[in-house]
């Protein structure tokens, strides 16, 4: 069985990216547009302050008519945030993430940030597994060695 610290490393890119809390949220979802990601940790130096998505863009600033221009990342970023130890199973992982309707969960170790797993890095290492298994069970029915 995975856990987070094997997701992050199987990652092909695991960087981070990573806002102030005074960012606007006009170049917090300029940089989500631009590295194609849904959420990025907003950070004060090494402490994380917080998390920001395309989720709350849009409730926070569009539904709620603010300007995102003139509204820093700290008004609508969710905090405090929940975060896993590398060594968290997928299975603890999915059922946090599934429970608190998250997205995304940073990996931290001892207080050191490792990385970010998204919901998505989950399913794909799942169906990945259960590919495998699949595979497995039809050599085994069939008689050919694997």
């Amino acid at each position: 069985m995975k856990n987070a610290g094997d997701i992050l490393q199987s990652k092909p890119d695991a960087t981070v990216h990573k806002v102030t809390p005074t960012t606007s949220m006009f170049d917090a979802i300029t940089l989500m547009a631009e590295k194609n990601i849904g959420a990025l940790l907003v950070m004060d130096g090494e402490t994380i302050r917080g998390i920001v998505s395309e989720r709350d863009y849009a409730r926070k600033i569009i539904l709620a008519g603010r300007s995102s221009r003139d509204t820093p990342v700290a008004d609508v970023m969710t905090a405090p945030v929940m975060y896993v130890a590398p060594s968290a199973s997928t299975q603890e992982c999915m059922a946090l993430m599934t429970g608190k309707r998250l997205r995304h969960l940073p990996v931290m170790d001892e207080g050191r940030l490792l990385g970010m797993i998204s919901i998505g890095d989950l399913v794909k290492d799942i169906i990945s597994e259960q590919n495998f298994m699949i595979e497995q069970l039809q050599h085994y029915i069939s008689g050919r060695p694997a």
